[in-house]
């Protein structure tokens, strides 16, 4: 698996992901990801809509936290046709009862806690931390990425316009 550095800090402190940058125009890589009730859901179960992946290091966490639930606001005004998942490496059990105690039902939680395949494949896996980093991947109805953002210091928010820009563009 490749690795790439010069990409994210966490703290100021380099990092190493593992895994192939993403571009835009390219096919989504197909993913297995584990629910709150460990059922597993793949790329396929998303098609023919904007699936938004926000990866996140741990629901757990500060940043994550006010991130996720701006993307659950925001998520309230984008339609049926948008799904928002937020991706970390938490327990599925740790995401459903955080959900519950943080009030968001519009972002879907998956978790990528068994193999770490979706932050390979995605080149999201910090390897040091054996965590996803903070990025989003806007997935367009076809399946190609129209937009990735990796935030290149981990204790950073996103941006949000430019996500909710390619949201409405994809």
């Amino acid at each position: 698996m490749s690795e790439r550095t010069g990409v994210i800090t966490f703290k100021g402190g380099p990092l190493t992901l593992i895994g192939p940058e993403l571009s835009t125009g390219q096919a989504a890589p197909d993913f297995t990801l584990v629910t709150n009730d460990l059922a597993t859901k793949s790329l396929a179960d998303f098609a023919g809509k904007v699936l938004v992946l926000v990866t996140v290091p741990s629901l757990d966490t500060p940043v994550c936290d006010v991130e996720t639930r701006r993307f659950n606001e925001e998520a309230a005004a984008l339609g049926d046709d948008v799904v928002v998942a937020a991706v970390s490496v938490d327990l599925p059990f740790a995401q459903k009862r955080w959900c519950g105690a943080a009030g968001v039902d519009r972002v879907e939680t998956l978790s990528d806690y068994k193999d770490h395949g979706f932050g390979e494949a995605y080149g999201l896996l910090i390897k040091e931390l054996a965590l996803l980093t903070r990025a989003v991947v806007v997935v367009d109805r076809a399946g190609k990425i129209s937009h990735v953002q990796i935030v290149g210091e981990v204790t950073e928010e996103p941006d949000y316009s430019a996500t909710l820009a390619a949201i409405q563009s994809a």
